[in-house]
């Protein structure tokens, strides 16, 4: 089917789409190049998924792309990716801003090399005033992390008189983590056939519908990313209540 075939229900397009971009090195590996083939071929992906979001009405769209536990990888891998970022903004940041795209992240920008924290840091500030689809990276970022931050933040705000106990609420906690200027998780898509969340957006997945495609990252386009929101549209999204 091509991705005109999937009909979507433009009045119910999923406000927020979180992505574990998973098979890029299998990917590679099929066609005997280097795992770092596959991260480079990744980043296109990225380009052409977060402009077919946008066109369809997306406000967010969260990439998955460096974990607290990437750092356990081959040294010269993990310095590799970190090196993608310059070539992703220098490539495609023109484009995304003339289509008003935001870049925003999530994580510990602080942990990674000062050259990479500086490319990002002026993506985001160049896009701050765009109101299209927001680009967030995921970027030294673990869910388990993002919840022991926040909890350390609201227990420092109890002792210094700022909240009382009663004040922390559900909407209190999600004010404190660092995806707070994101809406809800609508839909959740892997791909690479894994069924895991990996440290993913715990706390932010709780209500989304999650799909899990066997197609890699880098073969991941604007067809799939169709067929994705077509089987999120036909499913039904009770919240813990009947219908």
């Amino acid at each position: 089917m091509d991705k005109e075939d999937y009909q979507l229900d433009m009045n119910n397009i999923p406000a927020h789409i979180a992505f574990i971009m998973d098979g890029n090195g299998r990917w590679a590996k099929k066609r005997m190049m280097p795992r770092t083939f596959g991260h480079n071929e990744g980043t296109k992906t990225i380009r052409k998924v977060a402009l077919e979001a946008n066109r369809l009405g997306v406000k967010a769209m969260t990439v998955y792309a460096f974990s607290t536990e990437n750092f356990a990888r081959p040294e010269e891998e993990v310095q590799f990716i970190f090196k993608l970022p310059k070539k992703f903004f220098e490539s495609y940041l023109k484009e995304l801003i003339e289509n008003n795209v935001q870049i925003c992240m999530i994580g510990h920008l602080d942990k990674a090399p000062k050259a990479t924290r500086d490319i990002i840091n002026s993506a985001i500030e160049q896009t701050k005033n765009n109101t299209g689809l927001k680009l967030c990276f995921a970027f030294i970022y673990g869910g388990r992390d993002e919840i022991v931050h926040s909890t350390k933040q609201i227990v420092q705000d109890v002792q210094e008189g700022k909240i009382s106990i009663n004040d922390i609420t559900e909407d209190y906690f999600n004010s404190t983590l660092m995806s707070a200027n994101l809406p809800d998780v609508d839909l959740m898509i892997r791909t690479s056939g894994e069924q895991r969340l990996s440290n993913f957006m715990l706390w932010q997945l709780a209500y989304a519908e999650f799909i899990f495609t066997p197609v890699y990252w880098p073969d991941f386009d604007e067809k799939e990313l169709h067929k994705s929101i077509w089987l999120y549209q036909n499913r039904e999204r009770r919240y813990g209540g009947l219908k």
